[in-house]
Order: C-alpha cells, then structure tokens, then sequence
C-alpha cells in the first residue's frame, strides 16, 4: 500500500503566521516552491500559502506585501492528510478539496508536502490523469 509519506516530499519548511508576505514570497523563491504551510507560534499549522494567494489576494487587491501577513491569508481549518493515509486517500482529498498541495501531518506534527507532480510520479497514469482533470476543470 502507497500511503502520503511514500509520496510526500519531507521536511517542509513552515512561514510562520506573523511573518510577512514578502518574507514568505522570498523564501519560496529560495526553496523554489510555490507553497508553504503556515504556522502559528504554537508550530501547529494554520493554513498554506501560495504564490497565487500572494498575486491575487495581496498584489491583486494592492495590498502592501510587506505588511500583511502570512497568517492573514491562512484563514479557515487547513486541509491534510495523515502520514499513514492511503494513496487513494490522498487523490479523493485533493479532488473534493481542488488543491494541488496537501500538507502532511503525523499527529500534530508536519512532516512534509504531496504536490500534484508527487502524484503524477508515483501513481498509475490513469489515476493521476484523472486527478489534473479534476483540478483543472476540464
């Protein structure tokens, strides 16, 4: 059985909420991603942040990147998967939810990032094929 932390990327690095949005935007640029997961200062995640977050909620909207923070466009429960989850569980969890990055958590603790391409390396085509139809619309 496949499961998330066969597929995740580990060690993914967290922004913390009170960090700024251009802090964020340039450590995804040092870690060449286009997502980090958000943390409070408790190091329990809060949300993910996306390079699309930053352009349409922050520069789109003319916001000041450089005073709005992290935290503030991490709103809502984050979605994850369990490190133990299985691969089917993964994709069902990426489709009902339309994301292309799932944080990985054991307990409380993350432990890594599934992206889409993840999927697409390590599952039958048909089954990742079916998942990019998914998110995008199609």
């Amino acid at each position: 059985m496949t499961t998330a932390r066969d597929l995740m990327t580990p060690g993914a690095e967290c922004v913390g909420a009170e960090e700024s949005v251009l802090d964020a935007a340039r450590r995804m640029t040092e870690l060449s991603v286009g997502a980090l997961p958000v943390c409070g200062t408790d190091k329990r995640l809060k949300g993910v942040l996306t390079d699309r977050d930053i352009v349409v909620k922050v520069l789109g909207k003319g916001k000041d990147p450089a005073r709005c923070t992290a935290g503030e466009l991490a709103q809502g429960e984050a979605v994850t998967v369990g490190a133990d989850d299985d691969a089917d569980v993964v994709v069902r969890t990426m489709a009902e939810h339309k994301v292309r990055r799932l944080p990985v958590i054991d307990g409380h603790d993350l432990v890594g990032m599934v992206a889409l391409a993840d999927v697409a390396r390590a599952l039958p085509e048909q089954k990742a094929g079916d998942l990019l139809q998914v998110l995008s619309g199609d």
